[in-house]
């Protein structure tokens, strides 16, 4: 099983549909007070724009021509100030591998090929936000080498 890493491009987007939704099924399922149902959580020109503003980077899974993963990254800068330090990262926003083909080692080469691209760009880092919920997220990305950075808490009020 040959699995290819390329850059996304706009004729990909109807294959990666399910992919986006499984993501954005996830979320309602955990959080339905902040996300809504959706069946197109992604619309075609938002990808579309996402691929050519130059700090987004979608990269996807092949096998055998066919989408079994994508990873949606974002450069982002964080300017220097009197607290902390600039620094500059590849934020990734999102992570899909189709259920049918997890727990074969596609996850792996798309983060490490994040790993590789943010090196190429000299970053300084690469980071991501995850669900408590999502256990099994949590562990994958430590079974990585990626650690708790912080941890975001809430009350609900109503």
């Amino acid at each position: 099983m040959d699995i290819l890493i390329r850059k996304a491009k706009q004729s990909d987007y109807e294959a990666l549909l399910p992919l986006f939704r499984q993501v954005h099924e996830f979320h309602v399922s955990v959080r339905p007070d902040l996300y809504k149902e959706n069946s197109t959580p992604v619309k075609q020109g938002f990808f579309d724009g996402q691929l050519v503003d130059g700090k987004h980077h979608i990269f996807v899974a092949t096998i055998s021509n066919d989408i079994v993963g994508v990873v949606v990254t974002k450069e982002e800068e964080v300017d220097e100030n009197t607290f902390v330090k600039a620094r500059k990262i590849l934020f990734i926003k999102s992570l899909c591998v189709g259920e049918i083909h997890r727990k074969k080692g596609i996850g792996k080469k798309l983060i490490q090929y994040v790993f590789d691209f943010g090196r190429s760009l000299k970053l300084d880092g690469i980071e991501l936000g995850v669900s408590e919920e999502n256990t099994s997220a949590i562990e994958f990305y430590r079974s990585i080498g990626m650690a708790t950075k912080s941890r975001k808490m809430e009350i609900i009020l109503n």
